[in-house]
C-alpha cells in the first residue's frame, strides 16, 4: 500500500480533503441529507430508510463523526446522530473558498 504524503500539504488542506471525504460516497451523502431533513436521527431509523445493512450504515456514521460532521449522544442501546452544526459551516466555507479561488483564475 503506498503512503499518502499528506504531511508534504498544509493542514488546511488536510482538512480540506478530509472534509471532502465525508461527501465522497453516495451512503454518507444520503446520510447528510437526512440527518439535515429530520435535525437528528437514531442509527436503527437510518437504517430503516437507506438500502444498506445496519453494519455498513455504522461504518458511514463512524467515518463522519471521525471527521466531525456529525456528532452522536449515546443513550444505551440507541446512538441519536445530528449535524455538527459548525464543522458544517466549516465545510461550506472551505468548499467555497477552494471554488472561489478556482472562479478568480480565468484560465485559457
Amino acid at each position: 500500500m503506498g503512503v499518502t504524503k499528506t504531511e508534504i500539504f498544509t493542514q488546511e488542506q488536510n482538512r480540506v480533503a478530509d472534509l471532502a471525504k465525508a461527501f465522497a460516497h453516495p451512503a454518507r451523502v444520503a446520510i447528510l441529507q437526512l440527518l439535515a431533513q429530520k435535525k437528528a436521527c437514531v442509527c436503527g431509523d437510518l437504517v430503516d430508510e437507506l438500502p444498506l445493512a445496519q453494519a455498513t450504515v455504522s461504518q458511514h456514521l463512524k467515518e463522519l463523526k471521525r471527521i466531525g460532521i456529525i456528532q452522536g449522544d449515546i443513550d444505551p442501546p440507541r446512538v441519536c446522530y445530528c449535524i455538527n452544526e459548525p464543522v458544517w459551516e466549516e465545510a461550506r466555507q472551505a468548499f467555497g473558498g477552494v471554488f472561489d479561488l478556482l472562479l478568480a483564475k480565468a484560465c485559457c
